[in-house]
């Protein structure tokens, strides 16, 4: 254990932990109202896994603190209560200079990393926070927003989500506008919490990568919130991003099979799926009589390996069109028509190809090599 973790705090200083993830604004909101000096974040705290001991203490590098708002909130009280959370975040970032600084570049983030700080971003969770208008995107870039998840549970109108029913079919026209605009002004396009036709459209229409703030493995535990093999497996030509979370119901599969039970008690009660605290109130009751499972970190990690797996392993077209243009078969113009990118990229998107097929050949020859060597052993 000793050596792991010596190995582990070693990788970290190197290579600084971004976290994708935090709702820690709108827990505290919940607890104390919009006035953040009502809790020291500076001493550790029991309702919460996020604390400053506990950030140090993991090496956190940066931090992408979430500015969401319920889905329950439309229109002018989604941007409101939007735009009072990201005054709630900023606010807690200067209440603490010595440990925490606002981050709003990727030259902000490497500065403050090795300045000993944790680079405070922030990740606004769901397009019902800009009541589909362009302008309140682009505000919010200006104060700081950093990512935009496309939606939270619910479709957005011009977005599907993975927990609702199909409205759109993936992006509407103005979805795509909507993640074109962000790709324009540098803000990234969050696909947690979106359908995978949702999926799908933004990486058709992306110029630029994505990322997935807070999601798992789809083919390791049957989550609609989590990535399908086929979606991961379009990332590296993207130079996308996913982040595996540690939601137990997202990561462990008897986990979510508990979970589903407790949804079913909240459907036949009756009561609003997006009503958190009736569901964790519920979670306890429930959890009197049958204890829920324990997710654990090797299931973490099992999704973690699934995700580069998938990500190694490229769609057949990709690798035609790497054959066919090393072959000279097919020139740059047609292979970015192949790849619905373009010409301006299309070189960069199959160097990233070929590195990941050699990758996977190597692993193949090691396999081999490795399968020789324990025959000759056993002979």
């Amino acid at each position: 254990m000793t050596d792991h973790l010596a190995a582990a705090t070693a990788l970290l200083s190197r290579s600084p932990l971004i976290d994708g993830h935090n709702d820690l604004a709108w827990q505290l909101r919940e607890l104390a109202g919009a006035d953040a000096a009502r809790t020291d974040i500076a001493e550790p705290l029991s309702f919460t896994n996020t604390d400053l001991p506990r950030l140090a203490q993991g090496r956190l590098g940066a931090q992408f603190w979430s500015v969401f708002v319920p889905v329950t909130l439309a229109g002018e009280a989604a941007v409101a209560t939007t735009l009072e959370q990201i005054d709630f975040v900023r606010g807690m970032v200067r209440r603490y200079p010595d440990a925490l600084e606002l981050a709003l570049t990727a030259a902000d983030v490497e500065r403050i990393c090795a300045s000993g700080k944790v680079a405070s971003l922030l990740g606004a969770e769901g397009g019902h926070s800009i009541a589909s208008s362009l302008g309140v995107l682009r505000m919010f870039y200006q104060l700081g927003v950093r990512y935009m998840t496309l939606t939270h549970n619910r479709n957005t109108g011009w977005a599907d989500s993975a927990t609702d029913q199909p409205d759109v079919g993936g992006l509407s026209d103005f979805g795509r506008d909507v993640v074109t605009e962000m790709q324009r002004i540098g803000m990234l396009v969050d696909l947690s919490h979106v359908a995978p036709a949702t999926m799908a459209d933004a990486l058709g229409t992306a110029r630029a990568p994505v990322i997935f703030s807070h999601s798992s493995a789809l083919a390791l535990c049957d989550h609609p919130r989590n990535v399908p093999d086929e979606i991961l497996a379009r990332l590296p030509a993207n130079n996308g991003v996913c982040m595996v979370t540690f939601v137990p119901q997202f990561v462990s599969q008897e986990c979510r099979d508990w979970d589903r039970g407790v949804q079913a008690e909240m459907e036949r009660r009756g009561m609003d799926r997006e009503d958190f605290q009736g569901y964790k109130a519920l979670r306890a009751e429930l959890a009197v009589a049958s204890p829920p499972p324990r997710a654990t970190i090797a299931q973490v990690a099992d999704h973690i390996e699934h995700v580069r797996e998938a990500v190694l392993s490229l769609p057949s077209h990709y690798r035609e069109v790497v054959v066919l243009c090393d072959l000279q078969e097919m020139s740059y113009d047609e292979a970015a028509a192949a790849l619905n990118c373009a010409i301006g990229t299309v070189r960069s998107r199959l160097h990233r190809a070929r590195t990941l097929l050699a990758a996977k050949l190597f692993d193949l020859r090691q396999t081999q090599t490795n399968s020789a060597a324990r025959s000759r052993g056993s002979n």
